[in-house]
């Protein structure tokens, strides 16, 4: 029978203990705690992407009951009316939905492209036109007017459109 050597398994027992608690507390890296710092807002960055992805969704939403409804006989101008109305609140504070540190190298899963923030100017003004074409959109919906509702709604889906182009994996 062969006989370890004790002198040569104890680096070897302190590495596997060494893995072993990385791989309990499942650290990945450095990245993998980045979703936990915390912004100047007071929210990490993951809450702060989620609550971003929550607000977009919540827009689009609104944008579908749109749709659905100019797209039927009968369109009921009460939903499309209360989701007009939705939009322009729901966009008010866009641009702060994209703090510096909230892209994809926080390693928080997100759409939203490094440019964003390399050309937060251009971002800045695509968001403004769609904050504009969204108070259009509702007050063109308070008309009543199915056709002019029909017109400022593919204004508004063009400036979504105009971002997500650029500033947005793709679909």
């Amino acid at each position: 029978m062969k006989r370890s050597k004790p002198h040569m398994m104890l680096p070897a027992i302190a590495g596997l203990a060494l893995l072993s608690a990385c791989a309990q507390n499942g650290d990945t890296g450095p990245a993998s705690d980045s979703g936990d710092v915390e912004l100047a807002n007071g929210l990490t960055v993951k809450e702060q992407i989620e609550t971003r992805q929550a607000q977009l969704k919540k827009i689009g939403k609104a944008f579908k009951a749109i749709s659905d409804q100019l797209k039927a006989s009968s369109p009921d101008l009460v939903q499309i009316q209360t989701a007009a109305a939705a939009v322009p609140k729901e966009t008010a504070n866009m641009v702060d939905w994209f703090p510096e540190g909230t892209g994809p190298e926080s390693g928080v899963e997100t759409e939203a492209l490094p440019i964003i923030w390399e050309d937060k100017a251009d971002f800045n003004d695509k968001v403004t036109a769609m904050q504009d074409a969204a108070a259009k959109l509702e007050t063109v919906a308070q008309s009543g007017d199915v056709t002019a509702i029909a017109a400022a709604f593919q204004t508004t889906g063009g400036t979504c459109k105009a971002c997500h182009d650029k500033y947005r994996l793709d679909d």
